[in-house]
């Protein structure tokens, strides 16, 4: 009888190691197919990195401050010829 409860129990020690690595695999696969649907879905989502959209608020900025600068000029000019301001 000891002998053939061992056996049963190697049987299911087995079975269990094998239904636990088979568990692993579904769990690597599902990890994989909802990896490279993000990252699908990131990429057609057409966003922009960080970096790039820094550099165009820098941009930006500094159009701004350009733009402020050159209407205190064209305001100056305009008060020493006496003339009125178009905007």
């Amino acid at each position: 009888m000891t002998q053939t409860s061992n056996r049963f129990f190697d049987e299911i020690g087995r079975l269990m190691n094998d239904a636990a690595g088979a568990a692993q695999g579904v769990k690597r696969e599902f990890d994989s197919v909802m990896r490279s649907q993000a990252e699908k879905f990131l990429r057609d989502m057409d966003l922009v990195k960080r970096e790039e959209f820094e550099a165009v608020k820098d941009m930006a900025r500094l159009a701004r401050e350009e733009n402020e600068a050159l209407k205190a000029r064209i305001a100056a000019l305009e008060a020493r010829l006496g003339g009125t301001p178009t905007s």
